[in-house]
């Protein structure tokens, strides 16, 4: 197919970019500064130096539109927070004596203060810090630092667009402040902050924005009419008014669905789609309101999410269509390329046939760029560009790489049986009661203890050849004593290994199980500065032998109290992957909860009793409308219960999930038909106890009491309090305690101080209730 040239030249662009820098500059700055290695200055610094790398790199390459305002030192809805001075009133004394270590303070905490809640973007691995808002909420403007990226950009010659997180998304991701009412509906507020926005958007104005991008992804989840209305009033008002750049609406991650005839019939200058996966619906629903006649349109073709190639011809004919809707048409990919890495120019030990199949953040700024060109001259001025991509394309399709008959074949023999455990729950709960003899509310951690300096330090020196696998070893050997020896003293019942072989939850799995490979560098944000190196998914999925077994054996031969075994699930090992696209992603995790089994099985015939199967991307998984809920929970919760179901009655299973929204999945979790859960609970206040509480969970559950995200060390009053709030909702037969997550991030005196004073907290309660 041929498509003719445009109308207008077409331009190309993106929404944001990777933060971190080439080697996570950005990440060892603000560390370094917080430990005050750096000065304040210095960080700025570093961080308008790598703005001003970003911002060149991609001009260079052909974007015509660059992003600003898309940089964080920790969280872009923080940044908003900020932006429209939304500071919590616990936090403002510090944000007033220094806006920096305030900043960080909300995003973190500090011993006295506890920061913002923190929970997934959407249905990514991102983090976000949730603004709390209530109906005493005084908005005031703050646009220093959009003006100031803006004018760096401008100062380099470069055209540029503010990207701003749009006041309906804004107040849709809010919650009630402590202490308002969980009613309370901070959409309420949107005429108190649509002010904020305007001033914002007449500063950008005056510093020379011509354009400004306002993201709306929250349009693309299932919104009632009152929210679409305040849609339409918030679009109709900015828009109305006179001292502003032009209007860019962005949406991602979805169809906008009942939202496009919205945003379309608003007297904004352009709208921004995906066009990718099950947000190709736009397209059907941009030609039903008839287009966007004399608006821009911003077409997101190339995936922002995922890091397979684009099909070059594809998304042509594409865009070929899209023509005759919008006054003109630009070329982005379908979303922030935040969600990627950064270059696979830096994946040396990549197969480089498998490295034709990948594109990274700047790759996907060049398919963009390409895209435009083709867009504006016709095919035939790609005619090179075509055939390499077609070659790179076929070369995946037809790789064995891909393809594992007898894996195929084992996951079409799997049976509803294979996914159901032998006996129901309450048989398995008083055979685990006998065979473990537990006290009432026992203590446990989620699995990580943390990663020491020196235990980095001997994998680098692994794989350097500095040291060999025996001297390796014999540091995790040391390491693992250290850390029962300790579980011991502080009186945990449930202990864990540490799990100090492990680079990373998915992908210390990954690099030894088939079908995945690892990347070197292709580091992507997941909060703060913490970041992970998602392993790729590229063929089919088996175990070729055990991977956790002997480390959690060892560690079991050192003590008399139990020791769980610790797996990472099938869905999260998919989410917190780069997962193929040329197959369902239910057929998938089929592949990977069998190979998962099969350690399950192992684990168990080693002598191991309670076995962890952590699933957080559970809920972050969940797609973002509702009529796809049913089919993606049916795999999702088959492909758990098939990793899980072939042990033994007494053997109790654990599953882990953290910072998300619960309330949501909990019939889900119910269906998991595990026997224990631990989640996230203490900075949202123990609201997943509640949630379970209302939908009459039956099994036994941990929430939090020990918010491992942050510096801070709970008191064991604090925990304590935690404990009986959770006892409100959860009978004490069914309780248990732990931390919110998993300890790997936090240092060791804070950790040891920290579950002293949980298992202390524990006793405390135990013995209010032995007392009762």
């Amino acid at each position: 197919m041929t498509t003719k040239p445009a109308a207008a030249a077409a331009r190309a662009t993106v929404y944001g970019y990777p933060r971190q820098g080439p080697n996570r500059e950005l990440k060892k700055a603000i560390e370094g500064y917080w430990k005050g290695r750096i000065t304040a200055d210095a960080l700025r610094t570093a961080a308008a130096e790598l703005r001003a790398g970003n911002w060149r790199q991609i001009a260079e390459a052909g974007i015509h539109e660059v992003p600003t305002g898309d940089f964080s030192y920790y969280d872009h809805v923080l940044d908003t927070t900020v932006m429209v001075g939304a500071i919590p009133d616990r936090h403002r004394a510090a944000v007033e004596a220094d806006a920096l270590d305030g900043y960080f303070a909300m995003a973190r905490g500090t011993q006295d203060v506890a920061p913002l809640e923190m929970t997934k973007w959407f249905d990514t691995n991102y983090h976000y810090l949730v603004p709390e808002l209530g109906p005493d909420t005084v908005f005031t403007t703050d646009s220093t630092k959009q003006v100031a990226e803006l004018g760096e950009a401008l100062a380099l010659g470069l055209t540029a667009r503010p990207v701003l997180v749009g006041p309906v998304t804004y107040l849709l991701l809010a919650k009630p402040a402590p202490g308002v009412p969980a009613d309370f509906d901070p959409l309420t507020l949107l005429d108190r902050l649509l002010p904020v926005y305007a001033e914002v958007l007449a500063d950008l104005r005056a510093a020379g924005a011509e354009w400004v991008q306002l993201d709306e992804p929250a349009l693309v989840q299932d919104r009632t009419p009152a929210e679409l209305n305040a849609a339409a009033r918030a679009y109709r008002d900015l828009g109305a008014l006179t001292d502003r750049p032009k209007l860019l609406i962005a949406s991602y991650f979805d169809r906008l669905g009942e939202a496009l005839p919205v945003l379309a019939k608003a007297p904004v200058d352009g709208l921004a789609l995906d066009f990718t996966d099950t947000a190709a619906a736009n397209l059907d629903a941009l030609a039903a309101v008839g287009g966007l006649p004399g608006k821009r349109l911003i077409a997101g073709v190339v995936n922002g999410r995922n890091i397979w190639i684009n099909d070059l011809s594809k998304s042509l004919a594409l865009l070929g269509t899209l023509l005759g809707l919008a006054d003109r048409v630009d070329v982005a990919a379908s979303c922030s390329l935040l969600h990627v890495p950064l270059d696979t120019a830096s994946e040396r030990d990549v197969d480089p046939q498998i490295l034709r199949w990948l594109a990274f953040a700047r790759q996907k700024t060049a398919e963009i760029v390409t895209l435009a060109k083709g867009l504006t001259h016709g095919t035939g001025s790609l005619s090179a560009e075509l055939t390499a991509n077609r070659s790179d394309l076929a070369s995946r399709m037809n790789s064995p790489v891909t393809r594992d008959p007898a894996v195929r074949a084992r996951a079409e023999a799997v049976t509803d049986a294979d996914a159901r455990r032998s006996q129901p729950y309450a048989e398995r709960a008083a055979a685990q009661r006998t065979h473990l003899g537990l006290p009432l509310l026992p203590t446990t951690t989620i699995g990580s203890f943390p990663q020491t300096g020196e235990l980095r330090t001997a994998r680098a020196d692994l794989r350097a050849g500095r040291i060999d696998t025996a001297g390796y070893e014999e540091r995790i050997r040391a390491e693992i004593q250290e850390v029962i020896a300790f579980q011991e003293k502080t009186g945990l019942d449930v202990l864990v290994h540490g799990e100090a072989e492990r680079n990373d939850m998915v992908q210390y799995f990954a690099e030894q199980l088939t079908g995945y490979l690892a990347t070197r560098h292709g580091w992507v944000q997941s909060y703060g500065t913490r970041y992970v190196r998602p392993p790729i998914l590229a063929g089919d999925v088996s175990r070729p032998e055990p991977i956790t077994v002997r480390w959690t054996t060892y560690a079991q031969s050192l003590t008399s109290r139990p020791v769980k075994g610790m797996l990472t699930g099938p869905v999260t090992m998919l989410a917190w992957s780069f997962v193929r696209d040329d197959q369902p992603l239910g057929d998938t995790a089929r592949q990977v909860a069998l190979a998962l089994r099969d350690e399950v099985n192992d684990l168990e015939a080693a002598g191991t009793s309670v076995i962890q199967v952590d699933e957080p991307a559970l809920r972050e998984t969940l797609p973002l409308r509702a009529a796809d809920h049913p089919a993606y929970l049916a795999w999702a919760t088959e492909a758990f219960r098939l990793t899980t179901s072939g042990v033994r009655p007494d053997t109790q299973i654990h599953t882990h999930m953290c910072y998300a929204e619960f309330g949501d999945v909990v019939q889900a979790i119910d269906d998991l038909d595990a026997d224990v859960i631990s989640l996230e609970a203490a900075r949202s206040h123990m609201q997943v106890a509640r949630e379970l509480a209302a939908h009459g969970y039956p099994r036994e559950a941990g929430p939090g009491v020990y918010d491992i995200h942050s510096p801070r060390v709970p008191s064991v009053q604090e925990a304590a309090e935690l404990l009986r709030t959770g006892l409100r909702a959860i009978p004490a037969e069914r309780l248990w305690v732990n931390p919110d997550c998993g300890l790997k991030t936090r240092a060791w005196p804070e950790t040891r101080v920290s579950l002293e004073n949980l298992v202390a907290a524990a006793r405390t309660v135990r013995g209010e209730l032995t007392v009762s």
